[in-house]
């Protein structure tokens, strides 16, 4: 199994979706062991001093002005944990806490939290044993960290509260840690609180957003190819030297990959038959200027990601000349645009798609396709609900692409009095990923079987093995009404998994 070795900075995106989806296990390298050593022994001569120090010798938020006595330090630190795990709603997704525990274990073993080394290899073990805490879906604001999902999963390394196993059964953390000879921890001075304070959720979702929409950008670019090509569009519009003189690099990309798509067919130049065309519709001729847009949003988003990837978030936090200082580097607000930010552009992305959706349906558009590509239109309803379904879900997708991160509700007695909203942002993110997936497969169910139905002439060999790979998938071609929902179903199995990039990629070779 591949393994994943944490020092003191340094970890990737491609390490968090190791640990969060690969299930890879994990080690703490010599200098993180050293560097976690060195800065608890700064915390513990703070403790040892009369003077109040947060989140070492003092309560915590609007409670801080309280000076707490040695004797009731280690009580403290677990009551911090357990009155946090307040989480209510829904459990949280497995891939989800997996990266909101690594990400919190890559900022210990910064040596910037004071955490002892025992304690960050107790949540090393955690996450090697396939243990996952319960995480609820309410109860963060973005700021002070993922207060209470990140409490939840503290509480697992105390024994407490309840967990998943690796066989996906609910239970107590206590028995879950025993069965797998795991000591549970006894916190100590300012172990709670850097537990807890950390906008690693918000983080771990927007690095798997990322990822998926990589994946989700390029088969938009494929669909959309599919459905100029179905449409008899002209495939000009894609020449780079129109792209140069625009430079934005996200449209670049995208109109090359439509045109290596488009490369050999005989379905697309043919606007000037029948009913003559000078241009085609927007949402066929500026296909690449929307998804361009959206992958310079994921590029910066990417830019973000990395610069909090490499961050130690913490308060209040050991420097590197042993001062231990309080901060406001726990608020969300970077995380939480972006993730707003990529919510507008997947709200745009699947508006576009369901528009060409719509255009093959519509005998007065689709230049001599049957009505709603149906076998025996009256007879047969063709592929009429599976776009009331696509616009449902784009409709959907309208109202997530409202931003989080706009609101804030103060807390803490207005001791907390801004907050980001990133963990909210990041959950309607993925909600909105998911459906984009299903948006892009109804597209490409309508395209493919609308290419079919074009006789006589040739679609591009790489859309061709794109419609040949969704049919050996499952996803059925022209033909009478049938049930539809298993169709789409793995309509948006072929999507999501990649492999209808992949069977462009037979052809085309690496999509930008």
């Amino acid at each position: 199994m591949h393994t994943v070795v944490v020092g003191t900075s340094g970890v990737t995106a491609s390490d968090v979706l190791a640990v969060a989806r690969g299930g890879a296990r994990i080690e703490l390298s010599d200098q993180a062991v050293a560097a976690l050593a060195a800065s608890r022994e700064i915390v513990d001569a703070l403790a040892a001093k009369p003077d109040p120090v947060y989140g070492v010798s003092t309560g915590f938020g609007a409670l801080a002005t309280r000076h707490i006595s040695p004797e009731l330090r280690a009580r403290l630190q677990r009551n911090i944990v357990r009155s946090h795990a307040a989480g209510m709603g829904p459990r949280v997704e497995r891939e989800v806490v997996r990266a909101l525990m690594f990400l919190r274990l890559k900022t210990v073993c910064s040596g910037r939290t004071g955490v002892r080394p025992e304690v960050a290899q107790t949540m090393a073990d955690v996450l090697n044993a396939g243990i996952t805490p319960v995480v609820h879906e309410y109860g963060s604001l973005g700021c002070s960290g993922d207060l209470a999902p990140l409490s939840h999963c503290a509480l697992t390394l105390m024994g407490e509260g309840e967990a998943e196993g690796p066989d996906g059964s609910v239970r107590p953390a206590g028995e879950l840690l025993a069965e797998h000879g795991i000591e549970p921890v006894e916190l100590r001075e300012k172990e709670g609180l850097a537990l807890l304070n950390g906008t690693d959720g918000m983080l771990g979702m927007l690095i798997m957003a990322l990822a998926d929409l990589d994946v989700l950008y390029k088969s938009a670019d494929v669909t959309a190819a599919l459905t100029l090509e179905a449409l008899l569009g002209t495939d000009k519009v894609l020449a780079p030297e129109l792209h140069a003189i625009r430079p934005h690099p996200g449209q670049a990309a995208s109109a090359a990959n439509m045109l290596a798509v488009l490369k050999g067919s005989g379905l697309t130049g043919h606007h000037q038959d029948d009913a003559p065309r000078v241009q085609d519709a927007y949402s066929v001729r500026c296909a690449p200027q929307v998804a361009g847009a959206g992958r310079d949003t994921l590029a910066h988003a990417r830019l973000v990601a990395e610069r909090e990837l490499a961050a130690a978030v913490d308060n209040p936090v050991v420097l590197p000349d042993g001062r231990v200082e309080s901060n406001g580097n726990f608020h969300g607000a970077p995380v939480a645009y972006v993730l707003d930010f990529l919510a507008v552009a997947v709200a745009d992305l699947g508006s576009i798609a369901e528009r060409r959706t719509d255009r093959l349906l519509d005998k007065n558009r689709s230049h001599g396709l049957p009505p709603f590509l149906a076998d025996d239109a009256g007879v047969d309803s063709g592929l009429m609900i599976a776009q009331y379904t696509q616009a449902a879900l784009v409709s959907e997708l309208k109202r997530l692409a409202v931003p989080a991160s706009a609101d804030s509700i103060p807390s803490s007695a207005m001791q907390e009095d801004h907050v980001s909203m990133g963990w909210s942002a990041a959950r309607k993110l993925r909600t909105a990923v998911d459906n984009l997936a299903r948006v892009i497969a109804i597209e490409l169910y309508a395209a493919g079987r609308a290419v079919e139905l074009r006789e006589g002439l040739t679609p591009a060999p790489a859309t061709r093995a794109v419609v040949e790979a969704a049919r050996e998938a499952g996803v059925a071609g022209p033909g009478p009404d049938r049930h539809l929902a298993p169709d789409l179903a793995a309509a948006e199995a072929f999507v999501r998994d990649g492999r209808l990039v992949a069977a462009a990629e037979t052809v085309t070779g690496p999509l930008n």
